[in-house]
């Protein structure tokens, strides 16, 4: 009876050891699945230069401006060849690239007058409904931080909504310019934004002074019988008008030129000699503050739009002058970051993108004699210019050691607007539903998955009307390029093209429309005819059929970038101190050891 019993008991003991390892193996098997999902949300650094040319990067073929850690991403990951932005232009290619969308589906291109936001107290912005992947990461957990420029607008209505401010938009946190930079941010530079008025104004002011000066002259020899207060006053009203413009464009730096903390303005006008620096300080230290868990960063630099802010280090070391100099510190910056990635750890974790927002203004000349644009290789065009490849065709440049080939090479048609599903699907979310997502995940063909970009067709915009139009047939390898509008003139500045080069007389119609192949013919050299391409109708009707096919995706929006929310609004300029005098500035920057550039 008592062996019974003793069976019984070990019996039961028996089961109850059976029990714990099965809870064991069960709960370990939980530890296992959730360390899996957190490991499936991999960080992700996306870098991006402004006013870049594809032929600035050496990995792209230049062999005369060192970017060496550029380069070496290159080498250990994948690197796009036809990679396009979705506008040659700040504000809608950067408006594409947050949303996924062509900049015509959020209203940030009306193709007018002005093409970009050019105040930051502005009423004109990215809208309160459109959904950025910061947003959606947010969602899922992710640190969201963006560092250096936004150039997506700030208010709607007062000076503190932040309508349009990047922590509405699904950033944790901000640091940079809410606007740009531009020769109105530098001391004794005339104003790019208020050239126009600024010659209007004096040329004004010329014939009213010389006017009242013939004026008072035949007022005191006596052949104009006119009383005095009808020189004076009219004089001290102009004067009084004229001190109010001139007014203006000495406050718009400080306006304009300005640096923020999250939702504070930390330095009014910003000091462009060491912003580089401290960005970069910015972006390390979030890194570090978050390396712990999965983040966003999105590094946007100043770099290498003019005019250059280069650091002592880097001037004159370069042999393409001050903007060489920039684009090789440009490249420095990229390799604290990528070195801060590997130094803790997080390289196999980390999605590490880098790209331009557009092509370079080839051919700008600065203040001081030098090319401060971009070089675009053999591609035809540049900034500003819509349609052809020199204004939109970009670097884009991914590593993720483990996860990603290294020295691939894809010559498949891709998008900037294609980082807006391939970094949510990375972070395990869902595409929103109640909109078009114009960009495609480039996951599968990043690895090697599938041979060919989910783009049929690629449609090139400048403001709200349709330039270009790209077709990668799905049975076919060739890229055929349709231009329905091409820019009068190639020679002038990418601001005088920003003025009104998208309608009316600043365009040549073409119809047929001009075609090129681009496989044959990338530069956009040599339009095809009946004559040189037998396919020639067939391909004109099929690109024909897919434009059709895409305004009917269309619905109309705000503009953005209408004149009533473009111009300035003194009650939504943001400040630090008493408007309009505003002024602050952060403590004086003590660069770490980590950003002293070696020999």
């Amino acid at each position: 009876m008592r062996r019974r019993r003793d069976k019984s008991m070990e019996l039961h003991i028996k089961l109850a050891n059976v029990v714990a390892v099965i809870l064991w193996f069960n709960s370990m098997l939980m530890i296992c699945i959730n360390c899996t999902e957190i490991d499936y949300q991999p960080n992700i650094v996306l870098i991006m230069a402004d006013d870049l040319g594809i032929g600035d990067v050496g990995c792209y073929g230049n062999n005369t401006i060192r970017t060496p850690n550029i380069d070496r991403l290159a080498e250990e990951g994948v690197m796009l060849t036809h990679h396009i932005a979705a506008a040659p232009l700040c504000t809608p290619s950067r408006a594409a690239f947050m949303t996924g969308r062509y900049p015509i589906r959020s209203g940030m291109d009306n193709g007018y007058r002005v093409r970009v936001l050019i105040f930051t107290g502005s009423s004109g912005g990215l809208p309160r409904n459109e959904t950025t992947f910061a947003a959606i990461l947010q969602k899922q957990g992710y640190a969201t931080g963006i560092i250096g420029k936004w150039h997506l607008g700030v208010n709607c209505e007062t000076r503190i909504d932040n309508c349009h401010h990047p922590l509405s938009h699904g950033f944790d946190y901000f640091y940079g310019m809410p606007f740009t930079n531009l020769y109105d941010c530098k001391p004794g530079a005339q104003s790019i934004i208020l050239a126009d008025v600024q010659t209007i104004v004096y040329l004004i002011t010329e014939v009213v002074f010389a006017g009242f000066l013939t004026l008072l002259a035949l007022r005191w020899t006596g052949y104009v019988c006119v009383g005095w207060k009808w020189i004076v006053w009219p004089a001290v009203f102009y004067s009084l008008l004229f001190g109010s413009w001139y007014s203006i464009f000495g406050f718009l730096r400080l306006w304009n030129c300005l640096v923020m903390r999250n939702h504070q303005v930390v330095q009014q006008p910003s000091d462009s000699e060491t912003l580089s620096t401290r960005m970069i300080e910015e972006a390390l230290t979030f890194i570090e503050r978050n390396q712990k868990k999965p983040f966003l960063l999105f590094l946007s630099l100043l770099h290498v739009h003019s005019p250059f802010f280069t650091t002592e280090p880097f001037i004159g070391k370069s042999n393409h002058g001050s903007y060489g100099d920039n684009v090789e510190e440009m490249d420095w910056h990229v390799g604290q970051i990528v070195n801060s990635i590997n130094n803790f750890g997080l390289a196999n974790k980390t999605l590490i993108y880098f790209a331009s927002d557009h092509g370079g203004n080839r051919g700008s000349v600065g203040v001081n004699g030098e090319i401060d644009g971009g070089w675009n290789g053999i591609y035809r065009g540049k900034k500003g210019l819509a349609g052809w490849e020199g204004g939109i065709r970009v670097p884009g440049i991914f590593r993720w050691p483990g996860q990603l080939p290294s020295g691939r090479k894809i010559d498949e048609p891709t998008s900037l607007m294609d980082i807006y599903p391939t970094v949510i699907n990375l972070a395990g979310a869902s595409l929103p539903q109640d909109r078009v997502i114009d960009g495609r995940n480039l996951m599968g063909l990043l690895r090697g998955e599938v041979q060919r970009s989910e783009h049929e067709f690629l449609f090139h915009y400048c403001g709200s009307a349709l330039h270009a139009v790209r077709w990668h047939p799905k049975d076919s390898d060739s890229v055929w390029k349709a231009h329905l509008f091409t820019p009068r003139s190639e020679d002038k500045s990418c601001y005088q093209t920003e003025a009104g080069g998208c309608h009316g007389e600043f365009n040549t119609y073409h119809d047929p429309p001009l075609l090129f192949d681009l496989l044959k013919d990338p530069s956009e050299a040599n339009p095809l005819s009946p004559a040189t391409e037998p396919l020639f109708h067939e391909i004109q009707d099929q690109i024909r059929l897919g434009v059709e096919q895409h305004r009917k995706t269309l619905s109309p929006v705000p503009l953005q970038l209408s004149w009533s929310n473009v111009l300035w609004k003194p009650w939504l300029q943001p400040c630090c101190g008493t408007f309009p005098f505003c002024g602050c500035s952060e403590d004086p920057i003590q660069p770490s050891k980590t950003l002293k550039p070696g020999k």
